[in-house]
């Protein structure tokens, strides 16, 4: 399953589909949303999120596991830095091996401040990269202190994320760098907007991987989708979220549908999404599209 992903990413066209948890107990109405619109044969595999925005939601790992037993397909776990010390890390990492949750997203986090939960403190011994050693080592029959594991696990497949704009661009190379140098395989980028941003990513990526060249090591670089239907949508990624780009041509066209009405907002917002979809798909097949659980919307972009 995990190799078949992994090929896939290398040599084929590659797409995943992002799953948010809720603030529930249950995770099976999601699972079942997603069965009756036939998106399971729509994508390679699916991602589950941790807590993003410091929210409390139903565990990532449970819900890949889940996921992953109805729909046969491989599940990338996204794992926070914030909530979790170098013990819960590998605590979670060693069972999950077990049940074959073994793709690992590694993420730093969004700060504990925000959270819904009061007086909340984040972990944060230190940033992703230091999940990504930990995978490192588990793939070495070690654990992070170096001591010898009772049963050699499952190989583990690291997964990371990067910005997909910044004003420096060698910053976004940097961080690829490091990322590939703690061994990750694929780099999830977040949402691109542009075909221009694309290709800058994919130079960067390409430069970051021939630093690394000597160590053996490389990534592919996965672009991440997030359609916009949506005025206040573009408006708030482009004002509030680091590292987004939202052309202005999106913001002044969904500005002009939007005075026209909800369903000219949403028409036009699609296309733009639609259209965008389908360029990146045939600059560089490697795709994760995120849509915040709507996914009706997720099959209609991918169908």
């Amino acid at each position: 399953m995990f190799n078949e992903l992994i090929n896939k990413l290398k040599n084929d066209t590659y797409i995943t589909l992002e799953t948010t948890p809720g603030h529930s107990p249950q995770f099976l109405p999601i699972i079942e949303t997603i069965a009756n619109l036939g998106l399971d044969k729509l994508v390679d595999g699916f991602t589950t999120t941790d807590n993003p925005l410091a929210k409390l939601k139903y565990n990532s790992l449970f819900a890949a596991k889940m996921l992953q037993e109805r729909f046969n397909k491989p599940v990338i776990a996204t794992m926070s830095m914030r909530d979790r010390n170098k013990i819960a890390l590998q605590s979670d990492l060693l069972g999950a091996n077990e049940v074959d949750i073994r793709a690992i997203l590694a993420l730093t986090g969004d700060p504990a401040t925000i959270s819904d939960q009061p007086h909340t403190k984040g972990v944060f011994e230190a940033d992703s990269s230091l999940l990504l050693d930990i995978i490192l080592c588990f793939n070495s029959s070690i654990d992070y202190a170096g001591k010898p594991l009772a049963h050699k696990p499952q190989e583990i497949y690291p997964f990371a994320v990067v910005n997909s704009y910044a004003k420096n661009p060698k910053t976004l190379q940097k961080k690829m760098l490091k990322k590939i140098q703690h061994g990750a395989l694929g780099i999830i980028t977040q949402p691109v907007y542009d075909l221009q941003s694309a290709e800058l990513l994919l130079e960067l990526k390409e430069s970051a991987n021939s630093q690394c060249r000597t160590d053996n090591k490389s990534a592919e670089l996965i672009l991440g989708i997030f359609p916009i239907t949506k005025l206040r949508t573009a408006q708030f990624l482009s004002a509030h979220v680091p590292g987004i780009n939202v052309p202005d041509e999106w913001i002044e066209a969904l500005r002009v549908a939007n005075e026209k009405g909800a369903k000219e907002e949403y028409r036009v917002g699609f296309e733009l999404s639609k259209k965008l979809f389908d360029e990146l798909k045939v600059l560089h097949p490697k795709l994760h599209l995120m849509t915040a659980n709507h996914f009706e919307l997720a099959k209609n972009i991918l169908s």
